[in-house]
């Protein structure tokens, strides 16, 4: 078996502190670490604003964490989701060599510069 790349997002309920929140956070992190995973990237998206509500909560605490890892992994990971009650919603998919590449310009910012130029220009 060959390692796939992923990213998972999930949504931590927004009643936790900053102090809570980055704990649940490494602890992901780190589950992803200890069974082999490479980990890519982690952003937290911050308090935002959900579709509708879950768990009768209107907001919460959105992360994006890509990485490497064996499809056998996902099993692991997603327990791991369930049994914590600070997690809301969760979604991890596979990335193709477009997402992939997707996901590396993103981080790099070509997006945003393409908006800034876009501003410049307009005034």
């Amino acid at each position: 078996m060959f390692q796939k790349d992923y990213e998972t997002v999930f949504i931590l309920t927004p009643v936790l502190s900053d102090v809570q929140m980055k704990d649940t956070v490494d602890k992901f992190v780190n589950l992803l670490k200890e069974e082999g995973a490479d980990i890519v990237n982690v952003e937290n998206w911050g308090l935002k604003k959900l579709a509708y509500p879950i768990q009768k909560k209107t907001t919460g605490f959105f992360v994006l964490v890509e990485f490497k890892a064996l499809p056998t992994l996902l099993k692991k990971l997603e327990i791991e989701y369930r049994r914590d009650e600070k997690v809301l919603r969760f979604l991890t998919t596979v990335l193709d060599k477009h997402a992939v590449t997707y996901a590396e310009r993103r981080r790099k910012g070509e997006f945003n510069k393409k908006a800034e130029v876009k501003e410049e220009a307009a005034k």
